[in-house]
């Protein structure tokens, strides 16, 4: 199968184009990206007005909580050897957002493998290689990290399109569990997506992270992508909006720290 065979942000997509879309991709992003526009303003206006539907949500925290199995060490193990502080903690809070999200909307996921995702999917921008996209170098440490843990062939391809997936604009829940609640919860910690439909002390620490330590993760973000994108303006960063758009506006600057709200047992400052 081709990479232009493939459906876009897959991992054969990704492994094919090296992450570059053709025009007639990029005029198709533009749909999903505008909808996702619409949406933050709605939800924003609505969470100003203190009309949003997260304010009437509640999540038990259990929902949230990592879980405990060989596959979630070994990915935790490999992010906390690769990641800053600030890629980490970003990490921790994206399985956390997207589990809660998950959680709201009554998905039945694999947590296992949305935490072992989450943990990896910036894992590329650490040692960002140039003409690599850094989603699929990601990829790549999620499958070494599958393999040192005897994970099945088909989980290992859930796990691995989820992370090349999450870069993209427009996943759905049709691009199963894993790719939708981790592309959500990422969306809700760079750029506040689907915030609104959080319950006030989650919506409030996504709020205060982005006020107070969004520029922590920039320079992690930014240096990876532009190695990670060598034909600028061709690659997903250039058109995938929030949260890709966001890291454009971002200046690197202080050190990371995590939410306190969304600290887990084993996370650390």
């Amino acid at each position: 199968m081709t990479g232009r065979a493939a459906p876009l942000g897959t991992f054969e997509w990704v492994a094919a184009t090296g992450g570059q879309l053709t025009a007639a991709e990029r005029r198709r992003l533009l749909r999903p990206l505008a909808a996702a526009h619409v949406a933050n303003a709605v939800g924003r206006a609505a969470m100003l007005t203190h009309l949003n539907s997260g304010r009437r949500a509640n999540v038990d925290p259990a929902r949230m909580r990592p879980p405990t199995s060989a596959l979630a060490s070994a990915a935790e193990h490999e992010a906390r050897s690769r990641l800053s502080p600030a890629l980490l903690n970003h990490s921790y809070r994206t399985y956390a957002f997207g589990a809660a999200l998950g959680a709201l909307a009554n998905i039945d996921v694999d947590r296992e493998l949305l935490f072992a995702a989450a943990m990896l999917h910036d894992t590329g921008l650490a040692r960002p290689v140039d003409r690599v996209d850094f989603t699929l170098a990601s990829a790549r440490v999620a499958c070494d990290v599958a393999d040192t843990v005897g994970l099945s062939t088909a989980a290992t391809r859930t796990m691995r399109t989820a992370i090349t997936l999450h870069h993209s604009p427009g996943v759905t829940l049709a691009d199963g569990p894993v790719a939708y609640l981790l592309a959500a919860g990422a969306g809700v910690d760079v750029a506040g997506l689907r915030s609104w439909e959080l319950p006030p002390r989650l919506g409030a620490a996504a709020a205060c992270r982005r006020r107070r330590h969004r520029a922590a993760a920039a320079a992690g973000f930014q240096a990876g992508i532009r190695r990670g994108v060598p034909r600028r303006g061709r690659g997903r960063a250039a058109r995938a909006g929030p949260p890709a758009a966001s890291l454009r506006r971002i200046r690197p600057g202080h050190q990371a720290r995590p939410v306190p709200h969304l600290r887990t047992r084993r996370s650390r400052p």
